[in-house]
């Protein structure tokens, strides 16, 4: 780590004066300057302790989320982009406003938790139960019909460490799905160990889904230490019974906006780079790393390309709303784009917390390939790995484009080493942030952004060969 610090500060010593196919060394020379720039200015730092001290919390249809737009219009707007403006996406509006829990058998013990979203309340009294205990959700799903008639589901999955956080998505299945199954079985409730590599008392939320059809049941995680305790007590044979009570609240549709700032190309400007990150939030932590970094990050990555230059196409920066609720404002951004797709050039999303980018990874037709290398070359002094397997998954705002085939997309991997520690939690703040990383990163998009809006060649969408 000390060697990547160390090399976050000094500027790059690639030479400008080589020329490529598709980019003259005065162009070379300007991407020098906008790397170097970005790994000097306190910028984007900046901006992310403006939004999660003035701000905090943005829960979509919160007023926080309400302000967090009013914040994002008007930085843009001191930052000096040529075009601002809002895009409304619609979604499904829910509220937490209280969560307790407590073992009662075979001890009365605390119980961390907290509600998952979109969960239903429990009575005012909250609900008592035993406990049956299942290692993954599977084990879940082949339980015998009826079988957890008047006791609560619980599912104790390990998430492991790795630095690409591949550990998320098997885990994660649990998490949306899991009160829906354990409804099936009879269940009154539905506990799981938290998402996470914590070793903290922090219970991690994050998004759930019900069907239509079964029974709605609270759905709630439990700190990695509580997790422990009770696993300690079944596997002792002991009856495990818990309370759970969690207020919540679904409020039919609420509406936010995507919030989008560019500044134009000066040859296409109807093509663009769009970069960005999701500007809501979870309400436990102040958002910081989910996703104050990728908003506040890509917003300077674009403002250090204008300062050098105008590239060829526009840098367009696009603030997802309702991320967390189900990437509704990807949706309605994809909805209300889909005959202009096309027009994109290159996409990213940073929305992966804020330690350094790693590894560079493209999603092209192969044909674009000689660009792809050619950014990947310039962001070799940050440290940045090129994966050349041409396979990136993206930002999960970039989901429905990627599905679609219609747009080039990039990821600049981030170390997630330690990101799901705090992720989703009351832990995601502002200290959490190393400013020497979250500079690395903002140089990183800005190398990848100007490159791709200034390449000679137009790069493309990779061929659906399904």
């Amino acid at each position: 780590m000390k060697k990547i610090i160390t090399a976050l500060l000094l500027t790059s010593s690639l030479t400008a004066n080589a020329t490529s196919a598709e980019f003259t060394a005065k162009q070379l020379q300007q991407v020098d300057e906008v790397r170097s720039a970005a790994l000097k200015s306190p910028l984007s730092y900046e901006l992310l302790e403006s939004l999660t001290t003035e701000v905090g919390p943005r829960l979509p249809g919160t007023e926080n989320d309400k302000k967090a737009v009013a914040w994002a219009k008007a930085k843009f707007n001191e930052l000096g982009f040529d075009k601002v403006w809002l895009e409304e996406a619609t979604f499904p509006s829910w509220r937490r406003y209280s969560e307790s829990g407590k073992i009662l058998t075979p001890s009365e013990q605390p119980l961390h938790l907290t509600a998952l979203g979109n969960s239903v309340s429990t009575p005012k009294d909250g609900i008592s139960a035993p406990v049956v205990l299942f290692e993954t959700l599977d084990e879940l799903i082949a339980a015998p019909a009826n079988s957890l008639e008047g006791k609560i589901a619980y599912i104790n999955y390990r998430m492991n460490r790795d630095i690409d956080g591949n550990g998320y998505g098997p885990a994660v299945k649990a998490r949306g799905t899991g009160a829906v199954e354990a409804a099936k079985k009879g269940a009154v409730a539905y506990m799981m160990r938290s998402v996470s590599t914590a070793h903290h008392r922090f219970a991690h939320t994050g998004g759930s889904h019900y069907k239509e059809g079964i029974k709605k049941i609270p759905n709630v995680t439990i700190a990695n230490p509580d997790a422990d305790q009770i696993a300690r007590l079944v596997a002792l044979n002991k009856e495990v019974t818990v309370n759970i009570n969690i207020q919540t609240q679904s409020l039919g549709e609420g509406t936010s906006y995507n919030v989008i700032g560019q500044f134009n190309g000066t040859e296409n400007p109807e093509q663009y780079v769009l970069i960005g990150g999701h500007l809501d939030s979870w309400d436990l932590g102040t958002g910081a790393l989910d996703d104050g970094a990728g908003v506040a990050l890509t917003m300077a990555a674009a403002k250090h390309i204008s300062d050098v230059k105008r590239p060829k196409r526009s840098i367009r920066v696009v603030l997802f709303a309702a991320e967390e609720l189900g990437l509704w404002g990807a949706k309605a951004y994809f909805a209300q784009h889909k005959n202009d797709l096309h027009n994109i050039v290159a996409a990213a999303e940073s929305d992966f917390g804020a330690d350094v980018v790693y590894a560079f990874e493209s999603n092209v037709d192969a044909t674009s390939l000689p660009v792809v290398r050619a950014i990947a070359k310039e962001l070799a002094p940050l440290n940045i790995e090129y994966i050349g397997k041409n396979q990136a998954n993206g930002g999960p705002d970039l989901i429905p484009f990627k599905k679609a085939v219609s747009a080039p997309i990039f990821e600049l991997a981030q170390d997630g080493t330690d990101y799901f520690d705090y992720h989703h939690t009351a832990d995601d703040t502002l200290d959490k942030v190393t400013p020497a990383k979250l500079r690395q990163n903002t140089a990183a998009y800005a190398v990848f952004a100007l490159m791709a809006a200034d390449a000679k060649t137009t790069i493309k969408p990779k061929l659906d060969t399904k």
